[in-house]
């Protein structure tokens, strides 16, 4: 069921679409149109740049990762293992219970 509602949009949408194309058929639409082309193109061209350096980007983090973690890791089990041999031995403090 069409409504008068509904019938505004179209109209509306119509006239929208009648007055962009007359713009666009002037000179400075057609420079507008053209910019907005080169714009995309250099968006696209980007886009591509950055999915071509995706695999290198994620290589070089797993090879930080890699590095970090071989770096701090011999430190971090000297903590754990410091830390569990002082608790060897000795019995947990007793929980008080909650009121």
């Amino acid at each position: 069921m069409v409504n008068a509602k509904h019938l505004a949009t179209f109209v509306l949408g119509a006239a929208a679409g009648v007055a962009l194309h007359k713009y666009l058929q002037t000179e400075e639409g057609e420079k507008m149109f053209e910019e907005l082309k080169t714009k995309a193109g250099d968006l696209k061209t980007e886009a591509e740049g950055a999915l071509d350096k995706m695999p290198e980007y994620f290589e070089q983090l797993k090879n930080q990762g890699s590095d970090a973690l071989k770096q701090f890791s011999p430190e971090a089990e000297r903590m754990l293992q410091e830390l569990l041999g002082g608790l060897k031995g000795k019995t947990p403090p007793p929980v008080e219970p909650q009121a």
